[in-house]
Protein backbone atom coordinates (compact mmCIF):
# COMPACT_ATOMS: atom_id res chain seq x y z
CA UNK A 1 0.00 0.00 0.00
CA UNK A 2 1.08 3.76 -0.13
CA UNK A 3 3.32 4.74 2.51
CA UNK A 4 0.99 7.74 3.80
CA UNK A 5 -2.04 4.95 3.70
CA UNK A 6 0.41 3.02 5.62
CA UNK A 7 1.21 5.36 8.09
CA UNK A 8 -2.04 6.81 8.60
CA UNK A 9 -2.94 3.48 8.93
CA UNK A 10 -0.88 2.72 11.79
CA UNK A 11 -1.79 6.28 13.52
CA UNK A 12 -5.52 6.04 13.59
CA UNK A 13 -5.35 2.44 14.99
CA UNK A 14 -3.35 3.30 17.97
CA UNK A 15 -5.56 6.50 18.26
CA UNK A 16 -8.73 4.74 18.56
CA UNK A 17 -7.41 2.34 20.88
CA UNK A 18 -5.92 5.29 23.25
CA UNK A 19 -9.46 6.55 22.84
CA UNK A 20 -11.28 3.57 23.60
CA UNK A 21 -8.94 3.12 26.80
CA UNK A 22 -10.12 6.24 27.90
CA UNK A 23 -13.28 5.79 27.82
CA UNK A 24 -13.38 2.84 29.44
CA UNK A 25 -10.99 4.30 32.31
CA UNK A 26 -13.95 6.97 33.18
CA UNK A 27 -15.98 3.98 34.44
CA UNK A 28 -13.59 1.72 36.38
CA UNK A 29 -11.11 4.57 37.43
CA UNK A 30 -9.95 7.23 35.59
CA UNK A 31 -6.20 6.51 37.11
CA UNK A 32 -6.08 3.65 34.50
CA UNK A 33 -6.20 5.23 31.24
CA UNK A 34 -3.22 3.57 29.17
CA UNK A 35 -2.31 6.73 28.21
CA UNK A 36 -2.34 8.39 31.50
CA UNK A 37 -1.17 5.67 33.48
CA UNK A 38 1.87 5.64 31.03
CA UNK A 39 2.63 9.07 31.89
CA UNK A 40 2.14 8.90 35.64
CA UNK A 41 4.94 5.63 35.38
CA UNK A 42 7.09 8.65 33.78
CA UNK A 43 6.34 11.11 36.51
CA UNK A 44 7.03 8.67 39.39
CA UNK A 45 10.74 7.49 38.19
CA UNK A 46 11.73 10.70 36.08
CA UNK A 47 15.03 12.14 37.87
CA UNK A 48 14.65 14.67 40.41
CA UNK A 49 17.01 16.70 37.94
CA UNK A 50 14.53 16.77 35.22
CA UNK A 51 11.71 17.04 37.28
CA UNK A 52 12.77 19.82 38.72
CA UNK A 53 14.07 21.36 34.97
CA UNK A 54 10.42 20.62 34.07
CA UNK A 55 8.78 22.67 36.92
CA UNK A 56 11.10 25.76 36.35
CA UNK A 57 11.12 25.63 32.28
CA UNK A 58 7.41 24.71 31.87
CA UNK A 59 5.89 26.02 35.35
CA UNK A 60 2.28 24.75 35.34
CA UNK A 61 2.35 23.67 32.04
CA UNK A 62 5.20 20.73 32.75
CA UNK A 63 1.94 18.33 32.49
CA UNK A 64 0.46 19.47 28.85
CA UNK A 65 4.39 19.36 27.68
CA UNK A 66 4.48 16.00 28.74
CA UNK A 67 1.20 14.79 27.64
CA UNK A 68 1.98 16.66 24.07
CA UNK A 69 5.45 14.99 24.27
CA UNK A 70 4.48 11.39 25.07
CA UNK A 71 1.67 11.86 22.05
CA UNK A 72 4.31 13.08 19.73
CA UNK A 73 6.67 10.17 19.97
CA UNK A 74 3.35 7.90 20.62
CA UNK A 75 2.34 8.80 16.89
CA UNK A 76 5.42 8.42 15.49
CA UNK A 77 6.13 4.77 16.51
CA UNK A 78 2.16 4.05 15.39
CA UNK A 79 3.16 5.68 12.29
CA UNK A 80 6.36 3.55 11.59
CA UNK A 81 4.36 0.51 12.80
CA UNK A 82 1.97 1.01 9.28
CA UNK A 83 5.33 1.73 7.35
CA UNK A 84 6.72 -1.63 7.94
CA UNK A 85 3.52 -3.08 7.84
CA UNK A 86 2.79 -2.00 3.77
CA UNK A 87 3.07 -5.29 2.51
CA UNK A 88 1.86 -7.64 6.12
CA UNK A 89 -0.15 -6.31 8.96
CA UNK A 90 2.11 -8.24 11.49
CA UNK A 91 4.82 -5.82 12.25
CA UNK A 92 2.05 -3.03 13.10
CA UNK A 93 -0.27 -5.55 14.74
CA UNK A 94 3.17 -6.28 16.94
CA UNK A 95 3.53 -2.45 17.58
CA UNK A 96 0.04 -2.03 18.68
CA UNK A 97 0.77 -5.12 20.79
CA UNK A 98 3.28 -3.67 22.36
CA UNK A 99 2.33 -0.72 23.35
CA UNK A 100 -0.92 -2.30 24.69
CA UNK A 101 1.35 -4.32 27.17
CA UNK A 102 2.88 -1.04 28.28
CA UNK A 103 0.09 0.65 29.41
CA UNK A 104 -1.18 -3.14 31.12
CA UNK A 105 2.15 -2.79 33.20
CA UNK A 106 1.86 0.66 33.73
CA UNK A 107 -1.68 0.30 35.15
CA UNK A 108 -1.06 -3.08 37.03
CA UNK A 109 2.02 -1.36 38.90
CA UNK A 110 0.19 1.76 39.39
CA UNK A 111 0.11 3.14 43.04
CA UNK A 112 -3.42 3.17 43.25
CA UNK A 113 -4.29 -0.10 41.36
CA UNK A 114 -7.05 -1.89 41.74
CA UNK A 115 -8.09 -5.56 39.35
CA UNK A 116 -11.23 -3.56 37.40
CA UNK A 117 -8.59 -0.96 36.22
CA UNK A 118 -7.20 -3.75 33.74
CA UNK A 119 -10.36 -3.64 31.71
CA UNK A 120 -9.22 0.02 30.43
CA UNK A 121 -5.79 -1.40 29.11
CA UNK A 122 -7.36 -4.37 27.80
CA UNK A 123 -10.21 -3.18 25.94
CA UNK A 124 -7.45 -0.43 24.53
CA UNK A 125 -5.21 -3.51 23.24
CA UNK A 126 -8.19 -5.49 21.95
CA UNK A 127 -9.43 -2.17 19.95
CA UNK A 128 -6.25 -1.37 18.60
CA UNK A 129 -4.99 -4.09 17.22
CA UNK A 130 -8.88 -5.02 15.81
CA UNK A 131 -8.93 -0.89 13.94
CA UNK A 132 -5.55 -2.09 12.96
CA UNK A 133 -6.52 -5.09 11.12
CA UNK A 134 -9.43 -3.56 9.74
CA UNK A 135 -7.91 -0.89 8.41
CA UNK A 136 -4.80 -3.19 6.84
CA UNK A 137 -7.15 -5.19 5.19
CA UNK A 138 -8.85 -2.21 3.51
CA UNK A 139 -5.96 -0.58 2.71
CA UNK A 140 -4.17 -3.31 1.03
CA UNK A 141 -7.46 -4.11 -1.25
CA UNK A 142 -7.71 -0.34 -2.11
CA UNK A 143 -3.81 -0.58 -3.30
CA UNK A 144 -4.42 -4.23 -5.19
CA UNK A 145 -5.33 -3.32 -9.06
CA UNK A 146 -8.75 -3.79 -9.96
CA UNK A 147 -9.73 -4.97 -13.21
CA UNK A 148 -11.72 -1.37 -14.01
CA UNK A 149 -12.10 1.43 -12.55
CA UNK A 150 -15.18 1.16 -10.86
CA UNK A 151 -14.44 -1.35 -8.12
CA UNK A 152 -10.81 0.45 -7.44
CA UNK A 153 -13.04 3.61 -6.96
CA UNK A 154 -15.36 1.73 -4.57
CA UNK A 155 -12.36 0.31 -2.42
CA UNK A 156 -10.53 3.72 -2.29
CA UNK A 157 -14.19 4.80 -0.55
CA UNK A 158 -14.60 1.99 1.82
CA UNK A 159 -11.08 2.71 2.80
CA UNK A 160 -11.83 6.64 3.06
CA UNK A 161 -15.32 6.14 5.03
CA UNK A 162 -13.58 3.22 7.28
CA UNK A 163 -10.13 6.04 8.31
CA UNK A 164 -12.92 8.37 8.82
CA UNK A 165 -14.94 6.07 10.52
CA UNK A 166 -12.05 4.82 13.04
CA UNK A 167 -10.84 8.55 13.39
CA UNK A 168 -13.94 10.27 14.72
CA UNK A 169 -14.54 6.64 16.92
CA UNK A 170 -11.06 7.79 18.35
CA UNK A 171 -11.78 11.36 19.03
CA UNK A 172 -15.40 10.49 20.26
CA UNK A 173 -14.12 7.91 22.92
CA UNK A 174 -10.98 10.04 23.71
CA UNK A 175 -13.87 13.23 24.12
CA UNK A 176 -16.11 10.79 26.14
CA UNK A 177 -13.88 9.53 28.45
CA UNK A 178 -12.57 13.43 29.47
CA UNK A 179 -16.14 14.22 30.13
CA UNK A 180 -17.19 11.29 32.17
CA UNK A 181 -14.06 11.60 33.89
CA UNK A 182 -14.78 15.22 34.62
CA UNK A 183 -18.48 15.00 36.57
CA UNK A 184 -18.19 16.79 39.56
CA UNK A 185 -19.33 20.29 38.72
CA UNK A 186 -22.80 19.64 40.18
CA UNK A 187 -21.49 18.08 42.98
CA UNK A 188 -18.98 21.77 44.00
CA UNK A 189 -21.89 23.99 42.78
CA UNK A 190 -23.83 21.86 45.55
CA UNK A 191 -21.16 21.73 47.93
CA UNK A 192 -20.96 25.64 47.40
CA UNK A 193 -24.14 26.46 47.67
CA UNK A 194 -24.39 24.14 51.52
CA UNK A 195 -21.33 26.48 52.58
CA UNK A 196 -23.44 29.35 51.53
CA UNK A 197 -25.83 28.48 54.32
CA UNK A 198 -23.37 27.41 56.79
CA UNK A 199 -22.79 28.75 60.03
CA UNK A 200 -19.40 29.30 60.66
CA UNK A 201 -17.80 29.04 64.24
CA UNK A 202 -14.68 31.21 62.75
CA UNK A 203 -14.93 33.37 60.38
CA UNK A 204 -11.43 34.76 58.32
CA UNK A 205 -11.89 38.60 59.48
CA UNK A 206 -11.77 41.34 56.52
CA UNK A 207 -8.80 42.23 54.82
CA UNK A 208 -8.26 45.87 55.77
CA UNK A 209 -7.11 48.22 52.85
CA UNK A 210 -3.96 48.71 55.10
CA UNK A 211 -2.82 44.97 54.30
CA UNK A 212 -1.18 45.62 51.22
CA UNK A 213 0.02 48.80 48.31
CA UNK A 214 -1.63 48.34 45.30
CA UNK A 215 -0.85 51.67 44.66
CA UNK A 216 2.84 50.77 44.82
CA UNK A 217 2.73 47.43 42.74
CA UNK A 218 1.89 44.43 45.86
CA UNK A 219 -0.48 41.97 44.15
CA UNK A 220 -4.10 41.18 45.62
CA UNK A 221 -3.45 39.76 49.24
CA UNK A 222 -5.91 37.25 48.96
CA UNK A 223 -5.32 34.76 45.83
CA UNK A 224 -8.07 34.11 43.28
CA UNK A 225 -9.06 30.70 43.15
CA UNK A 226 -8.06 31.07 38.99
CA UNK A 227 -4.45 32.10 40.07
CA UNK A 228 -3.88 30.02 43.42
CA UNK A 229 -0.74 28.09 42.08
CA UNK A 230 -0.96 24.65 41.29
CA UNK A 231 2.06 21.58 41.97
CA UNK A 232 1.22 18.05 41.82
CA UNK A 233 1.80 15.09 39.95
CA UNK A 234 -1.81 14.28 38.73
CA UNK A 235 -2.02 14.13 35.18
CA UNK A 236 -6.12 13.69 35.10
CA UNK A 237 -7.71 15.53 38.64
CA UNK A 238 -9.37 13.03 40.46
CA UNK A 239 -12.80 13.10 39.79
CA UNK A 240 -15.20 12.48 43.09
CA UNK A 241 -17.97 13.73 44.13
CA UNK A 242 -18.79 15.15 47.76
CA UNK A 243 -21.63 12.49 48.27
CA UNK A 244 -18.75 9.44 47.35
CA UNK A 245 -16.27 10.75 49.79
CA UNK A 246 -14.92 8.92 52.76
CA UNK A 247 -11.54 9.22 54.27
CA UNK A 248 -10.39 6.61 56.83
CA UNK A 249 -8.34 7.69 59.93
CA UNK A 250 -6.27 4.71 61.62
CA UNK A 251 -3.19 3.22 62.33
CA UNK A 252 -1.57 4.20 65.53
CA UNK A 253 -4.92 5.67 67.30
CA UNK A 254 -7.57 4.14 70.25
CA UNK A 255 -10.31 4.48 67.77
CA UNK A 256 -10.46 4.28 64.29
CA UNK A 257 -12.82 6.83 62.62
CA UNK A 258 -14.69 6.97 59.25
CA UNK A 259 -15.43 10.50 57.86
CA UNK A 260 -17.93 11.26 54.65
CA UNK A 261 -18.18 14.80 53.19
CA UNK A 262 -21.56 15.27 55.39
CA UNK A 263 -19.70 14.59 59.00
CA UNK A 264 -17.34 17.40 58.05
CA UNK A 265 -20.35 19.49 57.10
CA UNK A 266 -22.21 18.60 60.24
CA UNK A 267 -18.89 19.68 62.22
CA UNK A 268 -18.24 23.10 63.62
CA UNK A 269 -16.71 24.70 60.29
CA UNK A 270 -14.17 27.76 60.56
CA UNK A 271 -12.38 30.06 57.57
CA UNK A 272 -9.00 30.88 58.25
CA UNK A 273 -6.99 33.04 56.04
CA UNK A 274 -3.63 31.16 54.99
CA UNK A 275 -0.82 31.35 52.81
CA UNK A 276 0.81 28.18 51.11
CA UNK A 277 4.50 27.50 49.51
CA UNK A 278 5.37 24.97 47.60
CA UNK A 279 9.27 24.38 48.55
CA UNK A 280 9.63 24.18 44.66
CA UNK A 281 9.45 27.54 44.47
CA UNK A 282 12.80 29.38 43.45
CA UNK A 283 14.60 32.63 45.59
CA UNK A 284 11.69 35.28 44.14
CA UNK A 285 9.26 32.13 42.75
CA UNK A 286 5.82 32.03 41.63
CA UNK A 287 4.86 28.94 43.77
CA UNK A 288 2.98 30.99 47.03
CA UNK A 289 -0.37 31.91 47.56
CA UNK A 290 -3.24 32.80 50.04
CA UNK A 291 -6.53 32.17 49.71
CA UNK A 292 -9.27 31.88 52.80
CA UNK A 293 -10.01 28.12 53.33
CA UNK A 294 -13.24 25.95 55.23
CA UNK A 295 -12.61 23.47 56.96
CA UNK A 296 -12.77 21.06 60.05
CA UNK A 297 -10.21 21.43 63.00
CA UNK A 298 -7.80 18.13 61.92
CA UNK A 299 -6.48 18.17 65.87
CA UNK A 300 -10.15 18.27 67.11
CA UNK A 301 -10.50 14.97 65.00
CA UNK A 302 -6.99 13.46 65.88
CA UNK A 303 -7.54 13.98 69.72
CA UNK A 304 -11.04 12.33 69.25
CA UNK A 305 -9.12 9.22 67.47
CA UNK A 306 -6.74 9.28 70.24
CA UNK A 307 -2.87 9.40 69.24
CA UNK A 308 -0.98 6.50 70.52
CA UNK A 309 2.43 7.21 71.70
CA UNK A 310 5.68 6.82 69.13
CA UNK A 311 3.26 7.92 66.79
CA UNK A 312 5.45 10.26 64.78
CA UNK A 313 3.98 10.90 61.46
CA UNK A 314 0.58 11.77 59.95
CA UNK A 315 0.62 9.83 56.62
CA UNK A 316 -2.04 11.39 54.18
CA UNK A 317 -3.09 9.31 50.62
CA UNK A 318 -4.89 11.09 47.66
CA UNK A 319 -7.50 9.75 45.68
CA UNK A 320 -4.83 9.26 43.09
CA UNK A 321 -2.67 7.30 45.57
CA UNK A 322 -0.09 10.15 45.93
CA UNK A 323 1.33 10.00 49.58
CA UNK A 324 2.62 12.96 52.14
CA UNK A 325 4.02 12.55 55.92
CA UNK A 326 3.47 15.59 57.92
CA UNK A 327 5.17 15.54 61.68
CA UNK A 328 2.38 14.51 64.24
CA UNK A 329 3.48 17.30 66.87
CA UNK A 330 3.33 19.94 64.06
CA UNK A 331 0.04 19.50 63.48
CA UNK A 332 -1.06 18.95 67.00
CA UNK A 333 0.22 21.95 68.19
CA UNK A 334 -2.18 23.90 69.62
CA UNK A 335 -3.08 26.94 67.53
CA UNK A 336 -0.98 26.14 64.52
CA UNK A 337 -4.17 25.55 63.22
CA UNK A 338 -4.31 22.62 60.58
CA UNK A 339 -7.40 21.88 58.84
CA UNK A 340 -9.31 19.22 56.55
CA UNK A 341 -10.56 21.82 54.29
CA UNK A 342 -13.63 21.88 51.99
CA UNK A 343 -13.99 25.35 51.22
CA UNK A 344 -11.36 28.08 49.55
CA UNK A 345 -12.45 31.86 49.01
CA UNK A 346 -16.02 31.31 49.32
CA UNK A 347 -16.90 28.01 47.26
CA UNK A 348 -16.34 24.50 47.41
CA UNK A 349 -12.63 23.90 46.45
CA UNK A 350 -11.52 23.60 42.88
CA UNK A 351 -11.33 20.23 41.17
CA UNK A 352 -7.58 21.33 40.86
CA UNK A 353 -7.38 22.50 43.95
CA UNK A 354 -8.48 19.21 45.85
CA UNK A 355 -12.29 18.87 45.71
CA UNK A 356 -13.86 17.46 47.58
CA UNK A 357 -11.42 17.19 50.69
CA UNK A 358 -7.79 18.31 50.99
CA UNK A 359 -5.33 18.70 54.05
CA UNK A 360 -3.93 22.31 54.67
CA UNK A 361 -1.21 22.73 57.50
CA UNK A 362 0.21 25.94 58.12
CA UNK A 363 4.36 26.45 58.09
CA UNK A 364 5.22 23.39 56.38
CA UNK A 365 5.65 23.63 52.54
CA UNK A 366 3.10 21.79 50.16
CA UNK A 367 5.02 18.31 49.58
CA UNK A 368 4.33 17.01 53.22
CA UNK A 369 1.17 18.88 54.21
CA UNK A 370 -0.86 19.81 51.39
CA UNK A 371 -2.50 16.36 50.45
CA UNK A 372 -5.20 16.64 48.09
CA UNK A 373 -7.89 14.81 46.64
CA UNK A 374 -7.27 13.18 50.38
CA UNK A 375 -8.80 9.93 50.86
CA UNK A 376 -7.10 8.22 53.75
CA UNK A 377 -5.02 9.32 57.18
CA UNK A 378 -2.73 6.86 59.36
CA UNK A 379 -1.03 7.51 62.08
CA UNK A 380 2.29 5.92 61.95
CA UNK A 381 5.86 6.84 61.86
CA UNK A 382 8.41 7.89 59.98
CA UNK A 383 10.48 4.52 59.75
CA UNK A 384 7.93 2.61 58.66
CA UNK A 385 6.42 4.62 55.67
CA UNK A 386 7.72 7.17 53.40
CA UNK A 387 5.53 9.85 51.37
CA UNK A 388 5.95 10.13 48.14
CA UNK A 389 8.69 12.81 47.84
CA UNK A 390 10.41 11.46 50.72
CA UNK A 391 11.34 8.38 49.18
CA UNK A 392 12.81 10.31 46.56
CA UNK A 393 15.69 12.11 48.86
CA UNK A 394 13.58 15.07 49.89
CA UNK A 395 13.35 16.99 53.32
CA UNK A 396 11.80 14.81 56.19
CA UNK A 397 10.68 18.33 58.30
CA UNK A 398 10.91 20.88 55.43
CA UNK A 399 9.41 23.77 57.75
CA UNK A 400 8.85 27.14 55.56
CA UNK A 401 12.06 29.18 56.09
CA UNK A 402 11.95 33.26 55.87
CA UNK A 403 11.71 34.65 52.51
CA UNK A 404 11.44 37.62 50.26
CA UNK A 405 9.99 38.72 47.04
CA UNK A 406 10.28 41.57 44.76
CA UNK A 407 6.82 42.04 42.75
CA UNK A 408 7.54 45.67 41.53
CA UNK A 409 9.48 46.74 39.12
CA UNK A 410 9.17 43.80 37.47
CA UNK A 411 11.96 42.13 35.79
CA UNK A 412 13.77 44.60 32.81
CA UNK A 413 10.95 46.98 33.43
CA UNK A 414 11.10 50.52 32.63
CA UNK A 415 10.52 53.17 35.08
CA UNK A 416 10.34 56.95 34.83
CA UNK A 417 13.31 58.63 36.57
CA UNK A 418 12.86 60.44 40.11
CA UNK A 419 11.57 58.50 42.96
CA UNK A 420 11.04 54.51 42.27
CA UNK A 421 8.39 52.59 44.33
CA UNK A 422 9.91 49.00 45.53
CA UNK A 423 7.22 47.30 46.45
CA UNK A 424 6.54 42.97 47.28
CA UNK A 425 6.11 40.17 49.87
CA UNK A 426 7.64 38.56 52.79
CA UNK A 427 6.42 35.51 54.58
CA UNK A 428 7.51 32.94 57.68
CA UNK A 429 4.23 30.59 58.35
CA UNK A 430 3.77 30.49 61.13
CA UNK A 431 5.66 33.34 63.33
CA UNK A 432 5.32 35.89 60.89
CA UNK A 433 7.85 38.78 59.39
CA UNK A 434 8.78 41.65 61.78
CA UNK A 435 11.06 43.63 59.25
CA UNK A 436 12.08 44.11 55.19
CA UNK A 437 15.48 45.44 54.61
CA UNK A 438 15.98 46.73 50.74
CA UNK A 439 18.79 47.89 48.94
CA UNK A 440 19.61 49.23 45.62
CA UNK A 441 23.05 48.70 43.57
CA UNK A 442 24.79 46.87 46.32
CA UNK A 443 24.44 50.24 49.12
CA UNK A 444 23.02 50.32 52.82
CA UNK A 445 20.23 48.44 53.51
CA UNK A 446 17.01 50.63 53.87
CA UNK A 447 14.11 49.68 56.50
CA UNK A 448 11.31 48.74 53.87
CA UNK A 449 7.37 49.91 54.89
CA UNK A 450 5.04 47.40 56.43
CA UNK A 451 2.06 46.56 55.77
CA UNK A 452 -0.32 45.67 58.30
CA UNK A 453 -0.27 41.65 59.21
CA UNK A 454 -3.33 40.10 58.83
CA UNK A 455 -1.96 36.59 60.93
CA UNK A 456 1.32 35.52 61.20
CA UNK A 457 0.24 32.27 59.03
CA UNK A 458 -0.11 34.37 56.17
CA UNK A 459 2.45 36.70 53.88
CA UNK A 460 2.98 40.25 54.34
CA UNK A 461 3.63 43.41 51.94
CA UNK A 462 6.42 45.84 51.87
CA UNK A 463 7.48 49.11 49.97
CA UNK A 464 10.33 51.01 49.80
CA UNK A 465 11.13 53.98 48.09
CA UNK A 466 14.31 55.11 46.57
CA UNK A 467 15.62 58.67 44.17
CA UNK A 468 16.99 56.81 41.64
CA UNK A 469 18.90 58.31 38.17
CA UNK A 470 18.39 57.21 34.57
CA UNK A 471 20.19 54.20 33.87
CA UNK A 472 20.06 50.06 35.16
CA UNK A 473 19.45 49.27 38.44
CA UNK A 474 19.69 46.13 41.25
CA UNK A 475 17.20 46.40 44.03
CA UNK A 476 17.68 43.35 46.98
CA UNK A 477 15.33 42.54 49.49
CA UNK A 478 15.84 40.21 52.70
CA UNK A 479 13.58 39.69 55.26
CA UNK A 480 13.70 38.61 58.99
CA UNK A 481 10.86 36.98 60.78
CA UNK A 482 9.11 37.67 63.86
CA UNK A 483 11.98 35.83 66.33
CA UNK A 484 14.47 38.26 64.72
CA UNK A 485 15.56 35.89 62.19
CA UNK A 486 17.18 36.90 59.12
CA UNK A 487 16.77 35.21 55.59
CA UNK A 488 20.18 34.21 54.89
CA UNK A 489 22.13 35.13 51.73
CA UNK A 490 23.84 32.14 50.84
CA UNK A 491 21.88 30.53 47.52
CA UNK A 492 20.67 27.02 47.96
CA UNK A 493 18.42 25.64 45.68
CA UNK A 494 14.82 24.33 46.89
CA UNK A 495 15.37 20.58 47.03
CA UNK A 496 15.41 19.00 49.28
CA UNK A 497 13.90 21.53 52.25
CA UNK A 498 13.60 24.83 50.50
CA UNK A 499 14.95 27.48 48.67
CA UNK A 500 17.58 30.35 50.79
CA UNK A 501 19.02 33.07 49.24
CA UNK A 502 18.04 36.79 48.84
CA UNK A 503 15.85 38.29 45.78
CA UNK A 504 17.52 40.62 43.26
CA UNK A 505 15.44 42.62 40.71
CA UNK A 506 17.21 44.35 37.67
CA UNK A 507 15.14 47.22 35.75
CA UNK A 508 15.70 50.84 34.22
CA UNK A 509 15.18 53.91 35.32
CA UNK A 510 14.33 56.41 32.17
Amino acid sequence: MPRGVAALTGVLAVGFALGVGHLVAAFVGPSSSPFLAVGDTVIRFSPQVLTEFAKTTFGTADKPVLLGGMAVVILVLAAVGGLLSRRSPAVGTAVVVGMGVLGFLAVFFAPSFAPLGLLAPLASLVAGVAAFRLLHLVALRASAPAPSGGPEVSRRGVLVGSSAAVGLGALAAGAGGQYLGNGVADSRAEVTARLARAVLTETAPPIPATASFPESGSIPFVTSNADFYRVDTALQLPSQTAADWSCRIHGMVDDEIVLRFDDLMNRPLVERTLTMTCVSNEVGGPYISTANFIGVELRDILLEAGIRPGADQLYSTSLDAWTAGSPTDVVMEPGRGALIAIGMNGEALPQEHGFPVRLVVPGLYGFLSATKWLADIELTTFDAAQGYWLQRGWGKFAPIKTQSRIDSPAPFQSVPAGTVSVAGIAWSQPIGVSKVEVRVDGGAWQEAELADEVNPRTWRMWRAEFPLDAGSHTVTSRATDANGVTQPEQRAMPIPDGATGWPSTIFTVS
